[in-house]
């Protein structure tokens, strides 16, 4: 029987991150997650996936949304506070989500503190992408037609952003070497470069 593999993608904004995970998740024929997560946790909970959709890697809990539950609010399981889900209750919503993705079969998950989430699961492989600055910046004006200006403060935008998330919701530091099993400069080796990689250390310990 084929070994269940459970792929974490963490990646700096511009590195390719989104494309490494779609490419590896083809190749291997399994399924990818990214903004699907929200779709399936919002299935799972019973709440409006727009209220995801806001949540989605966003650091703080400080405000809240208001919503009206109505019979949804069964399958919440946080019946205290019928009018309003804070990011944390959303987050662990959302966390429940990526366990039972998990369990039911191999998959490619973006971001979303997944590989902390997961990292007692066996079947865990963490990778993180990253790349200088100077070529992130560069791809994001390729895709978005940015200015050099614009595409530099979006970088450090997203990352300050997504490494807010990932500190406030985990007791781990966001692109830290230790947090994970591979950590690849996609400028350095390319999407493709990076998929090969993710493959070869995948042969090497099945």
């Amino acid at each position: 029987m084929e070994k269940k593999r459970i792929i974490t993608i963490g990646r700096q904004y511009g590195s390719g991150g989104y494309d490494v995970g779609e490419l590896l998740a083809k190749r291997l024929g399994i399924e990818f997650y990214d903004k699907e997560l929200l779709s399936r946790a919002a299935k799972d909970s019973g709440i409006n996936t727009e209220l995801f959709a806001r949540a989605d890697e966003q650091p703080t809990n400080s405000f809240l949304y208001s919503m009206s539950l109505g019979t949804s609010g069964l399958h919440t399981g946080f019946m205290a506070t019928p009018d309003y889900l804070t990011n944390d209750k959303l987050f662990a919503l959302q966390s429940e989500t990526i366990r039972s993705i998990a369990k039911e079969h191999s998959c490619v998950i973006i971001g979303r503190c997944a590989d902390y989430i997961l990292r007692e699961n066996p079947d865990l492989v963490s990778v993180v992408i990253h790349s200088d600055i100077e070529r992130r910046v560069a791809r994001i004006r390729e895709r978005t037609g940015m200015s050099a200006d614009q595409a530099r403060q979006a970088v450090k935008k997203t990352d300050r952003r997504r490494a807010g998330y990932y500190n406030y919701f985990t007791d781990h530091n966001w692109g830290g070497v230790d947090n994970y099993d591979l950590a690849i400069d996609s400028g350095r080796v390319g999407v493709e470069g990076a998929v090969e990689m993710i493959l070869r250390y995948l042969e090497l310990t099945k």
